[in-house]
């Protein structure tokens, strides 16, 4: 801008500390949400840009000025419905009261107009913060989702679509699974006191961390703890479905789309590096942050690595018909993690959709071929779309009739914690967690079996 940026300087007993005031943080966050809106970009890909380009800016002001970004992406449709606008400006200012409930008042001493804060609100922009409501708002507004995937959207949730979509725009929780392999929940609940840390309310090795006023959490990853592999960090969503998928001691189990390996590490603990696990993924890129995790966590677990310009059958055809199980966290839309992603549900098209659906297809079917007579396929998704869930199930059920049954929902559920078979959604082919219901990301869970 040609201008220093307006610093407050604290001090503390080893060095000054330099933070932008609250009001040019707003100014950065207007700024990255135009570009975002622009360009169409990821926000993570924004707020990276904005950083490099303004390096005085230190951990604390780049995490603040996400928040605000993030906040005003999860509210973007109805914050620009009280403001009557949906330039970013407006997108932020609506956010500033339906997010954080801040009065007209606050929000005027932060767009003051002074040296890099916003410009001071308009007469207009001063009655819409202190009288706009969402009492006449469509749905899509109400529950700040695109319009297009409201009918999928309410055919899983039903009356609770508005309940739900509000849940879905909070800000998620911080989650972390004790890794069983170095020890129990409770040899690791010390070492988080200072976190104020708590056992999640439904997964058995889950622990909760409280997050700031700002949507931050504290910084799990440069902990002793976290680097002698005794968690990971984890939804508690992802924690329970991969509970349900079952993993035993004895058997051969491949992740068959392992990504990062979130949920391979999860059934290695499960097990007790008693199972023989297989990770994999067709995009080899996504594997890459698996074999630090595994070296750190003490996993016993063999990543196959496609080849490039080799199908991923390729790496696996020794398997196919001898798997006791396949899971497959198949590739989807994300729309249950959007908590945490808001951007994604404003990126979100009917094209990208029918895209996700081909590929769970495939993937099933390849599954299909990997898994034995009586073997289990433990299908699921960060999603809420029964496109991309009881339908893809079916599609499976119906390509190879009368091979495959869904399991049903008791006896899957007998797997996980009493508590979740009490607020978890029941389908037509398996069970689905919700932000509402189980304090979760939307994760989807179903067991299909191989006839004998």
């Amino acid at each position: 801008m040609g201008q220093a940026w307006p610093f407050r300087v604290g001090l503390d007993p080893f060095k000054r500390i330099r933070t932008l005031t609250p009001a040019a943080r707003c100014s950065a966050a207007i700024e990255v949400l135009t570009d975002i809106t622009e360009r169409r970009r990821p926000a993570a890909d924004a707020l990276k840009d904005w950083g490099l380009a303004h390096r005085f800016a230190g951990s604390g002001d780049r995490a603040g000025i996400a928040s605000l970004v993030y906040d005003a992406l999860r509210r973007r449709a109805s914050a620009a419905w009280i403001m009557g606008s949906e330039t970013p400006r407006a997108v932020l200012i609506g956010s500033l009261r339906l997010q954080q409930g801040l009065a007209a008042a606050s929000v005027a001493a932060l767009f003051s107009g002074e040296r890099f804060a916003p410009e001071p609100l308009s007469d207009d922009e001063r009655a819409r913060l202190e009288s706009g409501t969402l009492d006449d708002a469509p749905p899509e507004v109400a529950g700040d989702a695109p319009a297009f995937v409201l009918p999928e959207l309410a055919a899983a949730l039903g009356d609770d679509l508005i309940p739900e979509l509000k849940a879905l725009a909070r800000r998620a929780p911080l989650d972390i699974r004790v890794n069983a392999l170095r020890g129990s929940r409770d040899d690791l609940m010390p070492a988080l006191s200072a976190f104020d840390a708590a056992p999640t309310p439904h997964a058995p090795l889950g622990v909760r961390i409280p997050i700031g006023a700002d949507g931050r959490g504290p910084a799990l990853h440069v902990e002793a703890e976290f680097l002698d592999g005794w968690y990971e960090i984890q939804d508690e969503g992802s924690q329970l479905a991969a509970l349900l998928a079952d993993p035993q001691a004895g058997e051969t189990i491949v992740d068959l789309c392992a990504g990062g390996g979130g949920k391979t590490l999860a059934l290695a603990s499960q097990t007790r590096n008693g199972a023989r696990l297989i990770a994999t993924d067709g995009d080899p890129r996504r594997l890459a942050p698996i074999h630090e995790r595994l070296r750190r966590s003490g996993a016993e677990v063999a990543v196959r690595t496609p080849r490039s310009g080799k199908a991923r059958a390729d790496v696996l055809e020794d398997l196919d018909g001898h798997v006791d199980r396949v899971l497959v966290d198949a590739p989807c839309t994300g729309s249950g993690t959007w908590r945490r992603n808001p951007d994604a549900k404003w990126r979100l098209r009917p094209g990208s959709l029918a895209l996700r659906i081909a590929e769970q297809s495939q993937v099933l079917d390849r599954a299909a071929k990997l898994v034995r007579p009586g073997g289990r396929i433990i299908y699921i998704t960060c999603s809420l779309l029964p496109a991309e869930n009881d339908a893809a199930v079916a599609g499976l059920l119906s390509r190879w009739r009368g091979r495959f049954d869904a399991v049903p929902a008791e006896t899957v559920l007998a797997a996980g914690p009493p508590s979740l078979a009490a607020s978890v959604r029941h389908t037509e082919h398996g069970l689905q967690m919700t932000p509402l219901q189980t304090g979760t990301d939307g994760f989807y869970v179903s067991v299909i079996t191989r006839r004998d």
